[in-house]
């Protein structure tokens, strides 16, 4: 015997509209977890690591971008990415200060070759310079 379900659409109304209104419920999990999150993400470091290269055997990346395809990703991004881009990019200031403030003190403290001529193949070498402290930085 079949199993009686409502339909598609009728499911996907009910997720949405339960879970719009369970933000604090979210909220309160969030501070009151039963696990500590840090803890238990590094203790999966190893299923993680399994997960992804199982995903890129079987190019899991690839079918799901080209499940979704250019027209989604554009209609997505324009209207739900655009209405949250200005608070995401504002709650993040301060994470994105104390990310930078490292590079910041490469930059600064970094030590240029001279500038040549405008067009002059010397003036790579300041782009070099600039990008090997930048990795030395980000990679040790």
């Amino acid at each position: 015997m079949a199993i009686k379900m409502k339909s598609t659409a009728d499911i996907a109304a009910k997720f949405a509209s339960r879970a719009q209104a369970a933000g604090p419920e979210y909220a309160a999990g969030v501070k009151t977890p039963s696990v500590d999150w840090q803890s238990a993400a590094s203790a999966a470091g190893d299923n993680y690591e399994q997960g992804v290269t199982q995903a890129i055997g079987r190019k899991a990346f690839q079918k799901g971008v080209a499940a979704a395809g250019t027209a989604k990703w554009q209609e997505k991004a324009s209207t739900v990415g655009a209405s949250r881009y200005g608070q995401g990019v504002a709650g993040a200031q301060g994470a994105y200060a104390a990310g930078f403030d490292k590079y910041a003190g490469i930059l600064s403290n970094l030590s240029l070759p001279p500038r040549a001529p405008k067009g002059s193949p010397q003036n790579i070498s300041r782009v070099q310079a600039v990008a090997d402290a930048l990795h030395r930085g980000k990679v040790g």
